[in-house]
């Protein structure tokens, strides 16, 4: 057998990010953000472009015309959809999953999708940075998979 394997790389040397992040829940957002830009910083990406957007739903198509612009080696979504008395938080959360996997999944470029789906503030502000480092993570690795793979 002939086995190719792709090594996991970490490091945002000569990365291009883009950073989307909805407003709505701004406390929890800007705790995403914090956590996510600090560990771009760490992970040594030096090039970020940082948007925002009204609301959840609105990030799938801000992320798209990033990816479109075929500047950047991966975007991070950002956000929190917290649970209500209505029937909204799921409507919220599923499409705004489902329009940020159909984003990268049409333009290739890989998408780390941290928009939290909590039960209530408190869930939500106990893993907002760290959620936040994870998705700068996942978007420094995956950037390097997909050019590995190519």
């Amino acid at each position: 057998m002939n086995l190719h394997e792709i090594e996991p790389c970490c490091s945002g040397a000569g990365l291009t990010v883009g950073v989307v992040q909805s407003r709505f829940n701004e406390d929890v957002g800007d705790g995403l953000r914090s956590g996510c830009l600090g560990e771009l910083e760490r992970l040594g990406v030096s090039d970020v472009t940082y948007a925002t957007v009204p609301g959840a739903l609105e990030l799938p198509l801000a992320l798209q015309a990033l990816a479109q612009s075929g500047k950047f080696d991966a975007l991070v979504a950002l956000g929190a959809v917290i649970r209500g008395e209505t029937y909204h938080f799921e409507v919220v959360s599923n499409e705004s999953a489902r329009g940020i996997a159909e984003v990268q999944l049409k333009t290739g470029v890989p998408i780390a999708n941290a928009v939290l789906t909590t039960e209530n503030d408190d869930q939500a502000l106990e893993r907002m940075v760290q959620k936040g480092a994870e998705a700068a993570q996942a978007a420094v690795e995956m950037a390097h998979l997909l050019r590995a793979a190519k």
